[in-house]
């Protein structure tokens, strides 16, 4: 179950459920999925486009009520009622309403107060970022003059830990650098930085269209770069069952961080992850020809 809300005052908790899709025999979308609260019926749950289910604003409210006071939270009609617990619930709401500047408001979902909703501070503004255009020219691997001459400069601006693979190694023969123009004055540079039992991660370096000044590291741990947009997406264990997402976009002078999520906790519930649970947001423009 997910309880989202948005900063600022006046805000309500929005309640979102999923149920198992992973084994051949869940079948959530075939589901009439009903609330139960202390045994008693509180109506069933309106199926989600994202195969999900939205809880009603009713319905949220009295969940939230009884998983911070003793009462018994059970949806019904999946292949078995599951129990929602409760443990923790005061603490990570008094938590919610701390960070959102919500303690001792009328609005608080733990610590109630007299303080008007007016009180409670705005949602900060999302950063916003510019999208550059980039040029639609292939990627293409150094030579090996090139290669001499870059490595080092690689090397040199990043640590061995992050990029062992930049580095000589007796059981390995050295990943190719490869380099794909950004624009007239920039380009981008890319080698397999470490691989791992699940994931890899590349390495991702602007520098002059020359290639003659100093690299500037954007990320060890990419997956792809694609007109512009450098992402990585790196599973949390094997099953694939939760992940962490990031993704930098070009603005014409560097690359800059453009959203950070991750899909919550690995409980086999949906592969590709469950939820999106965003620590970085941005708002990107897009300027002619980019993206």
């Amino acid at each position: 179950m997910l309880l989202t809300r948005e900063a600022g005052p006046n805000s309500v908790v929005q309640g979102r459920v999923m149920l198992a899709d992973i084994e051949e025999n869940d079948s959530p979308e075939t589901v009439d999925l009903a609330l139960f609260i202390n045994d008693q019926p509180l109506g069933n749950i309106t199926p989600g486009p994202d195969g999900d289910w939205i809880l009603a604003q009713q319905q949220t409210d009295a969940i939230i009520k009884a998983v911070t006071g003793s009462g018994v939270v059970e949806f019904r009609g999946g292949k078995a009622p599951f129990a929602l617990s409760g443990d923790g619930a005061n603490a990570v709401m008094l938590k919610m309403d701390d960070v959102q500047g919500r303690v001792n408001t009328v609005g608080a979902l733990i610590k109630k107060g007299n303080k008007p909703e007016s009180s409670v501070p705005v949602a900060p503004a999302i950063p916003a970022i510019v999208a550059a255009p980039t040029l639609d020219a292939p990627e293409k691997p150094l030579d090996a003059q090139q290669d001499s001459l870059i490595r080092p400069l690689l090397q040199a601006a990043t640590r061995q830990d992050d990029c062992e693979r930049l580095y000589p190694d007796p059981d390995n023969q050295p990943e190719n650098i490869t380099v794909t123009p950004l624009d007239e004055k920039h380009v981008l540079l890319s080698s397999l930085c470490w691989r791992a039992a699940y994931n890899e991660g590349y390495g991702y370096w602007v520098m002059d269209a020359a290639m003659k000044g100093k690299p500037q590291l954007v990320t060890s741990s990419g997956t792809s770069y694609q007109k512009g947009i450098i992402d990585m997406a790196q599973k949390g264990r094997g099953l694939g069952d939760c992940w962490g997402n990031e993704s930098w976009v070009w603005d014409g002078k560097a690359f800059q961080l453009s959203s950070s999520y991750t899909t919550g906790m690995c409980r086999y519930l949906r592969a590709g992850g469950t939820w999106v649970l965003p620590t970085w947001v941005t708002d990107v423009k897009k300027a002619d020809n980019a993206l």
